[in-house]
């Protein structure tokens, strides 16, 4: 692994595989819930509804995970995406540890798990590809 020395972080430009290896993990996780959100799967229908936003919300939900992982993708907008992905993420944690619950609809946590990855990923992504939202190139 490629470390910075003087602050011992990972940096994307001396080691791009990760950074694509994290951006992949983020996208097609939100990706692949899409299907159940546009499909007004009975899952999806019974977290928004429980949690007072059926069904603008699952749509609109959809509509920024669908953007993030596009955005996520794309090198040049990588951090704007994960940014997105910050906050749908941290909306769908609290939402589980508020009014949801770890576990819904007997999954064992598969979809709080899902979301915290997301949101930790997201969070590292943001950090590696700062740079790109000030403009200014980092010191790292």
């Amino acid at each position: 692994m490629a470390t910075n020395q003087r602050q011992g972080v990972m940096k994307p430009q001396t080691h791009p595989g990760w950074s694509w290896l994290l951006r992949l993990t983020a996208a097609v996780i939100m990706l692949q819930t899409l299907y159940f959100k546009f499909s007004a799967a009975p899952e999806s229908v019974y977290i928004f509804s429980t949690v007072g936003m059926e069904p603008w919300g699952r749509i609109f939900v959809g509509v920024l995970e669908l953007i993030a992982s596009v955005l996520i993708l794309i090198p040049r907008t990588t951090a704007y995406g994960a940014l997105i992905g910050i906050g749908v993420m941290t909306g769908a944690v609290f939402m589980h540890l508020t009014r949801l619950g770890i576990v819904v609809l007997n999954d064992s946590g598969k979809l709080f798990v899902m979301a915290l990855v997301v949101l930790i990923t997201c969070l590292v992504l943001v950090y590696w590809h700062r740079s790109s939202i000030s403009g200014v190139k980092s010191r790292d």
